[in-house]
Order: structure tokens, then sequence, then C-alpha cells
């Protein structure tokens, strides 16, 4: 379970770096239901979202994000937690998250984890966001 991070991901954060994109967005964390790797030519299209079952993806706002410099950076969120209200749509099994800027949808990062099948009230995945920089 690697996180991987897209070339499109890659091209927004150094154009962030060198102030060439001056409009920073939030992240928006979606879980996906199709079972495929990560590469790095993925774009969002790539990723089925979660459907059904009490799920909706979450937005996580800049401000709230920690940012640690050290050996390595790191930057952190809070836990955020998805509790369903019974079984998903499409294949029923939640295969890892993908993560797309807000307003403009660009595909920033993906990680897969252990497949995951919500089947009744209250089943939950934990997710704490960190980006770490070596």
């Amino acid at each position: 379970m690697t996180l991987m991070v897209q070339n499109v991901g890659e091209v927004t954060a150094l154009s962030y770096l060198v102030n060439k994109v001056a409009t920073t967005r939030d992240l928006i964390y979606r879980l996906f239901s199709n079972n495929i790797t990560p590469a790095e030519t993925d774009t969002a299209a790539t990723y089925t979202e979660t459907t059904g079952g009490g799920y909706a993806q979450k937005t996580l706002t800049g401000a709230s994000w920690t940012v640690v410099g050290g050996a390595p950076t790191q930057a952190s969120f809070a836990a955020q937690t998805w509790t369903f209200s019974g079984a998903v749509g499409g294949t029923g099994i939640i295969y890892g998250y993908y993560v797309v800027r807000a307003t403009d949808l660009d595909l920033v990062l993906s990680e897969t984890f252990t497949p995951f099948t919500p089947a009744a009230a209250g089943d939950n995945i934990i997710l704490t966001p960190q980006i770490t920089a070596e």
C-alpha cells in the first residue's frame, strides 16, 4: 500500500512551490470501489467513487492541516471517519482512496488499502491523512 502521487499532482505541487499557480484548493478525499493499482498516469476518471451506504466524500480545508519541517517533513490532518449505514453500491467493496483538488477536481494522489466491505450500519473506515516529503 504505497501512496502514489500522480503526474498531475506532481505538476500541481511544483507549480505551487514556484508560485506559478496562485490559487490554492482544498483537497477532497474520496473512496474508490474499482480494483486497480494506482499508476502515475491515472486521472480522476480512472477511479470509481464509492456510492450508497451513507458514503460521502470529505473536504479537508487547507487551514486545518499541520505541517512540520524536519527529516522528514510532514503534513498531517485529523483522522477522518466514514461511517456506513449499510452496504455500498457497485462492487460493494472499497479498495482505497483518491484525492482531488476542489473546484478543478484534478487528481493529486491515491492509495490502496486492504479491501473493505461495509455490510452493516456502523461499519467504518478511519483514515489519518498524512503526506511526507523526504
